[in-house]
This record gives structure tokens, C-alpha cells and sequence, in this order.
């Protein structure tokens, strides 16, 4: 009998990547001591060794039982199974993912060791970055590779409460400082899209924010319209009307083929402008002359020159004040039918949409609005400065409060203008494919469900299957996996799963993860808060860890109202004229607070 302290049992099975072992009687009391410390045998998600020669094979176990049989079987002690899954070895001394032979039966299977672990994950490694310990032994650091992480796509999923916000604070923490004072990554490109407000708090120190409400702390956060996707912009402002589309298209495509006259320093030829061309226009105008067109009569019959028009009253674009025409006569009188007013709904809510102040950061983008002279103070090469140009790693865009209507508009925009510099800046030292890129998406579930079919769910799959190529990486974050689309959450090449509850969201982990380790994905709702299961391209083996516990001041601003301390106050006189001014003014900060 083998009497080495880590021996557990010998493999009885081998079925595929699946053994089935036998534990020795020897470790009956379900507890060992090995290196002066206790090690707990069988249980769920630990790990163990089974050696070949020279390499050894690794696994996780996944199920433990007794053997099946009648009275006159030998006492359950002495016939406890646990079936393993294989994931990978350890040649010599590199530990690498996949196996390339299998046990045989009566093979030794030993405890894994902390030793052993430690040649496993190689966190003093280039490029693994710490982010929390292992649960089953609290001395063992667990590592991520961050190349892996980044350009191989991941997601982080977990129910509400339990602990996602700060486990993703703690993770970007984790990889531009290591929960350190000085920065580990100066030159980290990391934007989040933070939906509820909750990460200005936490990563305050190594971020800039960007908010279209924004307070004294932030800056205003704009997105100009000629940067985003005309197709998209058009819907947006009328609706969807092809004939008008058309024309539509045609009048942008003038207006940047006259803002090139105007800016000859430029030196792009007329021939390569389209309407996808990144140049600005002047979107006022071109609603006065659509309104134009739609209702013009004419004074000859023939002549369509605007000196020819049958003015009544005389608008103004800047305004958005419509011209008004003298109604047709008929027949052959003048003044004489133009325009069939067939386009009126769709060019209302077009004015409605530039005049409401709610889309200013949109359709009135500040300094990068064009002049009555067609100039402009600031180009897209300064909002890709202004965004990802800064000092600190992390640019948090703050789209709490937003309805679904402007948000998929408004980040589906952001990421069209994000990857489109990717894409074409890649052969420069200020490209992605120089510095990448990490995406991290709040409330994925709210914009790439299997219902929605908006300009941000698009971006995501487009960048889930080419961003590697051009270094943009994305992290989706949802509390709600199942209603994720399938094909994203796919191409998720790591997954950091906390505590789900709901067998559906659990059912869609299962399905995603590769190492189709069932035994571990099952113990999900019992997972403590902060603790998750990592598996995939980033992790070096499946294993159930907990994420670093940031510092007081680091944490999100996600916690629940205290309802009990609240509601056992005094009841106070109180008035809500405030409230519904915020309400109204679309601003939800608190005037009398912004400066504490």
C-alpha cells in the first residue's frame, strides 16, 4: 500500500477526459495534513494529480459518491469515488492546458499540493496578473494572463448581490495596479460603460469619467453625430422613410464635399467622400431644405430655382424655423404644386429631436460642432485624445439615467467610433494594435439580448469576431447570462462566473464553458459573495477563487438603501419640488451636494 501523505486512491475508470478513482481507506476521516497544512479530501473543485513518469496529469474533481451495492459491501468509508475531469499537465516543469495521454487503470492519484500549485499558475510569470486566492487554500495567489483576457474576449456573470460591481472594480484594480498606490500598467487603454453610476467611487484614483449629466467632477461627455453610422443617425432623427433616407444621404454627402471646400488644408479628394466619411455637417440645414423640398410651390411652372419659390413667410435653419409657401392654386395658376408634404411626421420628430435638449450632447456636440463658416475647434482626433489620450488607464462613460431609445444609440456610437479608428489606425503607434483596448460593458443584458437589434448590439458582435486583429478587446458584465445573445457570450474566450441563482442563467454558463466541468458549474448558487469560478483562454486551470477584497474608499457606489435605518427615523416634513425639477431638467444631480 502506497503510504505517501498525498496519496488519495488509484483511477478504477477512464472515460474520455473523465476518470473515475477509488479513494485508499487511508483517508477515511475526509481530512489530511500535508506541508502543515489540512487539506479537505474530495471535495468538489479541488484539485489532484495523477503521475505519468516524468509528467504529471491534473484534474479537477467533480463529483464524489459512494459505491453502488447491497449490504455486503465493504463499509462506505472504504468506498468512496469521486470522478475527475482532466484539464491539463505538467511536462517537465511547464504546466500546459489539454492532456496528451491518459491514465490507465490502477494508476496513483495524489492530493495537489500548495508546491504543486504553484508550478501550475507561475503567477511571477510576464503577463499574469494576481486577482484573488484560491478558495480551497488561501495561501495560493491566482493569476490571470492578461494578453488572454484582453484579446480573447470575456465576461463576468453573476446574480445580484453577489459581489459583481466590486469584483469587477477589484479586477481592473488588479490589472493597472495591483491594488497598489503607483501604477503597474501607465499605459492601460480601459473604457467602461458604466450604466447605474456605480464606479466613479471606486476607481476615482485611476480614472477620468465622462457623463452626459455630468457634475463638477466630471467631464461633459460628447459623441458628434457625423461621426456614427448616417443609417443608424437618419432612423434616429425621422424614422425610417427610404425615399427620404435617400435624399437624406445624398444632401450629407454634399455637405461634406462643401466642408472640404471650406477646409482645403485637409487634402482629402472629393471622389473618396461618402456618406460613412468622418466629416462634419450641418444637420440644421439639412432639415431646413428637406422641409423645403417637401413644401415648396413654385411662381413659374418648370423653374425650380429657390428665386423662383412662392415664399409666404420666410424660415430660418438656425432656428429650425420652416419655410411657408403659398398654397398651390391648381390647375394652371400659379403658384404652382412643388413638394407633396408627405415627409411632414418624419421631419417633425427630426426638429423635435434637434431642439430637445436631452440629445444636445449628441446633435449639438460643443466644440465639435461646425461654425456658420464650416470650421470646427476640436476633430475626432481630439475626442479619441480626449477619451483615451489621458493620463489615467481607465475612461468611465457614465450613461446612468439614460432610456434604452438614447443608450443603444448613444454607446452603440461610441463603439462604432472606437473600433473605426482601431481599424484604420492600425499600422500607428497610437493604434489599438499598439496599445489595445479593453471594453467593459455594464448591463450587457440591457443591449445585446436576443430580442434587441440596435446599432450596439451590432458593434459588440462585430468586434467579438474581428477586434483581436485590430487589439479591441471586450469584458461583458450581466446578471442575467441567459438573456445575453448566444452568439456573444460564445465568443467569450474567459468566464468569470460568481453566484447564479437562477437555473436558466446557469444552464447558459454551462453551455458556454469548454471544460464542461458540470460538477463545478452546479455549485454556483452556493458560491459566497466576491467568489466566482474561472475557466477559459485567460485561467491556467478551471478553479473556484475569491477576487482581492478592495479598500474601503475603492468600493462601488452599488450598495442597497438601508431600509431599516431609514424607515425608523422620524418622519420628516418634506418637499419634492426639487425632485420633479430634476425630473424635468433631466439631471439628477444634487445642486445642493455637487460641491461636498
Amino acid at each position: 500500500m502506497n503510504k505517501q501523505p498525498t496519496f488519495l486512491g488509484r483511477v478504477i475508470a477512464v472515460s474520455g477526459a473523465s476518470i473515475t478513482v477509488e479513494l485508499t481507506p487511508n483517508v477515511s476521516s475526509g481530512l489530511i495534513m500535508i506541508e502543515g497544512k489540512t487539506h479537505r479530501i474530495g471535495q468538489v473543485g479541488s484539485f489532484v494529480r495523477v503521475p505519468q513518469g516524468y509528467n504529471s496529469l491534473f484534474g479537477i474533481i467533480s463529483e464524489t459518491h459512494d459505491s453502488q451495492g447491497g449490504e455486503e459491501q465493504l463499509p462506505r468509508s472504504e468506498k468512496r469515488i469521486i470522478k475527475v475531469e482532466l484539464v491539463g499537465e505538467v511536462v517537465g516543469v511547464d504546466f500546459e492546458r489539454g492532456i496528451s495521454q491518459y491514465p490507465s487503470i490502477s494508476d496513483e492519484v495524489h492530493i495537489v499540493t500548495e508546491t504543486d500549485l504553484r508550478v501550475v499558475y507561475g503567477h511571477n510569470e510576464l503577463g499574469q496578473i494576481p486577482i484573488g486566492r484560491l478558495s480551497s487554500s488561501d495561501s495560493i495567489e491566482v493569476s490571470i494572463d492578461l494578453d488572454k483576457l484582453v484579446s480573447r474576449h470575456s465576461a463576468i456573470l453573476g446574480s445580484t448581490g453577489s459581489g459583481k460591481s466590486t469584483s469587477v472594480a477589484s479586477l481592473l484594480r488588479s490589472i493597472t495596479t495591483q491594488h497598489e498606490s503607483e501604477l503597474k500598467m501607465p499605459s492601460a487603454r480601459i473604457v467602461l460603460f458604466d450604466l447605474h453610476g456605480e464606479y466613479a467611487s471606486a476607481l476615482s484614483d485611476i480614472s477620468e469619467v465622462f457623463s452626459v449629466f455630468p457634475n463638477n467632477k466630471e467631464k461633459k461627455l460628447n459623441v458628434p453625430f457625423w461621426c456614427i453610422d448616417p443609417i443608424r443617425l437618419i432612423d434616429f432623427l425621422c424614422g425610417n422613410n427610404e425615399p427620404l433616407k435617400n435624399k437624406f444621404i445624398d444632401m450629407i454627402v454634399a455637405e461634406k464635399k462643401l466642408f472640404l471646400d471650406k477646409n482645403p488644408n485637409l487634402k482629402i479628394p472629393k471622389d473618396k467622400v461618402t456618406h460613412y466619411t468622418p466629416l462634419p455637417f450641418d444637420l440644421k440645414k439639412i432639415w431646413y431644405e428637406l422641409s423645403f423640398f417637401d413644401n415648396v410651390t413654385w411662381l413659374k411652372k418648370g423653374n425650380n430655382d429657390i428665386a423662383n419659390a412662392a415664399y409666404k413667410t420666410k424660415g430660418n435653419a438656425e432656428t429650425l424655423t420652416a419655410d411657408i409657401f403659398e398654397p398651390p392654386a391648381g390647375g394652371q395658376a400659379s403658384p404652382f404644386k412643388g413638394g407633396n408634404g408627405i415627409w411632414k411626421k418624419y421631419l417633425d420628430l427630426m426638429r423635435t429631436r434637434l431642439l430637445d435638449s436631452q440629445y444636445s450632447f449628441l446633435l449639438s456636440p460643443d466644440d465639435w460642432n461646425i461654425d456658420g463658416n464650416y470650421k470646427l475647434k476640436k476633430d475626432v482626433s481630439d475626442l479619441l485624445s480626449h477619451w483615451i489620450g489621458h493620463e489615467k488607464p481607465i475612461t468611465i462613460i457614465d450613461l446612468s439615467g439614460l432610456p434604452s431609445e438614447r443608450l443603444d444609440l448613444l454607446l452603440g456610437s461610441i463603439l462604432d467610433l472606437l473600433f473605426e479608428a482601431a481599424l484604420w489606425g492600425r499600422n500607428y503607434k497610437e493604434g489599438m494594435r499598439s496599445i489595445p483596448l479593453l471594453l467593459v460593458m455594464e448591463e450587457a443584458h440591457r443591449y445585446l439580448s436576443n430580442e434587441t437589434n440596435g446599432l450596439a448590439k451590432g458593434m459588440v458582435r462585430r468586434i467579438a469576431k474581428e477586434g483581436r486583429k485590430f487589439g479591441v478587446g471586450t469584458m461583458l458584465v450581466s446578471q442575467r447570462p441567459s438573456e445575453v445573445d448566444e452568439t456573444i457570450l460564445s465568443q467569450c474566450g474567459t468566464l468569470f462566473s460568481l453566484r447564479i441563482s437562477n437555473s436558466t442563467d446557469r444552464g447558459r454558463v454551462k453551455a458556454a464553458m469548454s471544460d464542461g466541468l458540470a460538477g463545478i458549474i452546479d455549485s454556483l448558487p452556493i458560491l459566497r459573495t466576491g467568489e466566482a469560478i474561472v475557466t477559459g483562454e485567460a485561467a491556467r486551470l478551471p478553479m473556484r477563487f475569491r477576487f482581492r477584497i478592495p479598500k474601503e474608499e475603492h468600493f462601488p457606489d452599488s450598495h442597497d438603501p438601508s431600509v431599516t435605518d431609514s424607515w425608523s427615523q422620524p418622519r420628516d416634513k418634506m418637499d419634492f419640488s426639487n425632485m420633479v425639477n430634476s425630473w424635468r431638467l433631466q439631471d439628477a444631480v444634487n445642486k445642493n451636494q455637487e460641491g461636498n
